[in-house]
Parts: C-alpha cells; structure tokens; sequence
C-alpha cells in the first residue's frame, strides 16, 4: 500500500494525517509518503545552454550539500531514546529475511526527519541484531588484541576468586572487612584493564557497532512490524 498523496485532504490536513498513521503504527507509510518525490511543474524554459548548465551545477550541489547534513545530523540522534527492555525479551528478528533483507529494502533517507523515524524503530525492531553485532565486534577486537583478552579473564578469574573466598570464610559476617575486600578488588580489575588496554577493545567495539546501528537504522526502510504469514 502506497500512499503518494493524502486520501483524506479534503477534510484531514496532512500533518493530522501524519499523526494518525504514527499513532496507528502504520509506520511504514509513513515512510513511504515523506520520501514520496514531489513533482512541480516548471512555468519557464531556459533560452541558453549556459543557464541550463548554471541550474543542473546548483541543483548537483544542493543535492549533495543536504546528503552531507542528512548524514551529519544522523549522530546527533538518540538511537536510545525509545528504546525499552522489553525490546531485548522478544525473538531475534530473522537475520536475512529481516535484518537484511534485498537492496530494494534500502534507500537514503529524504531529510532529518525521514531518519529520526527510521532510526527510533529500526533500532526497537533490531534491537536484538545490533546487540548480537556488538558482541561479535568485540570479539573480534579481542581476538586482535591478545593483551585485552588477558585482561578481561583475568578481571573475571578475579572476581571468582573474590566470590570462592567470600562463600568460603564468610566475609559477609564482617561487613567492614568484606567492603575493604570489595574496594581492593575493584582499584585490582581497573589496574589491569587500563594496562591491558581493556577500554581501548571496549572503545573500538562501540564504535564500530554504533556506527553500523546508526547507518543501518537509517538506511534500512520500514516496512510492516508483523510480515503476513506465507500460506501453504
């Protein structure tokens, strides 16, 4: 379904109708219809090559000039800002069907706007996918930076050790003495995730992650949060 105009203009202003598909959640409508292109009908000819090749410069320019802000504004969304824990709950949205689909599922967004709403429910539909992406990214971090995996087992074989001894003589009847205990512990985890560059892994990881979740979500189209059911 494709909404080039709006059916009901006659009575419904569009910003009225734009809320109402946002409220309904026909999301993907109202993608479809802010990347509509808008047609205008030119009153005047050009009478010299020189003015037509002047406009089609400026045009290219513009063009590009606004691809350049619509990419720019993308981080400075909130990719957060609707996200709730109840998007993690769910089942992990098929990864080649869903996630990433054929190249017609992906266009470049129309303006700001097109891409704070792709953004706020791409990130809600694939909120699972992106996690999934960031482990997978830190894990190959890791696997190229041996130290940082040094680091980050030894942090967790402290904690169990810290865990073994506090069962074993138990710490929590001596609740100043488990506290210092707690405190050594954690000033010991910094010291070795700071020398074994630990936060230097965990920095490359967010930022790589970030960068696809961001470039995905605003690329991605919408299209229906339920896909109707194949029949046999």
């Amino acid at each position: 379904m494709v909404f080039s105009s709006n059916p009901l203009s006659l009575s419904v202003p569009d910003p009225t109708f734009d809320t109402w598909l946002r409220d309904s959640g026909y999301l993907e409508i109202l993608d479809q219809h802010s990347s509509a292109p808008t047609t205008t009908s030119s009153t005047t000819t050009s009478t010299t090559t020189m003015t037509a090749t002047t406009a089609t410069a400026t045009g290219l320019f513009i063009s590009f000039f606004s691809h350049i802000l619509t990419l720019l504004s993308l981080f400075t969304l909130n990719p957060f800002s609707k996200l709730a824990t109840d998007d993690f709950s769910g089942q992990t949205p098929s990864w080649t069907r869903s996630f990433f689909a054929d190249c017609r599922s992906y266009s470049f967004p129309s303006g700001s706007d097109q891409a704070r709403l792709r953004v706020n429910e791409n990130v809600k539909r694939y909120a699972r996918n992106y996690a999934s992406l960031f482990i997978l990214f830190f894990a190959c971090t890791l696997y190229q930076m041996p130290l940082a995996l040094i680091g980050l087992i030894s942090s967790l074989a402290l904690w169990d050790i810290f865990k073994f001894c506090d069962v074993r003589w138990a710490w929590d009847r001596y609740p100043v003495i488990r506290q210092v205990m707690v405190r050594a512990v954690q000033c010991v985890t910094a010291v070795v995730l700071i020398c074994l560059n630990v936060q230097m892994a965990l920095f490359c990881a967010l930022g790589v992650s970030y960068t696809v979740m961001i470039l995905h979500a605003a690329f991605r189209k919408l299209t229906p949060a339920k896909q109707p059911a194949h029949q046999r």
